[in-house]
């Protein structure tokens, strides 16, 4: 699982291996909290445990560090 380097936050940031058939997006997980957001546009694709606060939170982070999210998806699945 390959984490999005360069991300300050007290989320990780993460690609599955297989990912790659799918369309742009990243895995987002604090503890057993996990969802995953599509990237084109940014929206919630699933959510299991994580708060509307939570969730709010990382699409700022995500809006914010979009190109590099980008660019690391582009990269992995080179």
């Amino acid at each position: 699982m390959p984490t999005v380097k360069g991300i300050q936050s007290e989320y990780r940031f993460f690609f599955y291996s297989f990912d790659c058939n799918e369309p742009v997006h990243v895995h987002v997980q604090k503890g057993k909290k996990v969802c995953k957001f599509w990237l084109e546009p940014i929206a919630l694709s699933n959510n299991f445990e994580f708060s509307s606060k939570d969730l709010n939170n990382i699409r700022k982070i995500i809006q914010k560090n979009h190109n590099h999210i980008m660019e690391a998806w582009d990269e992995h699945c080179s």
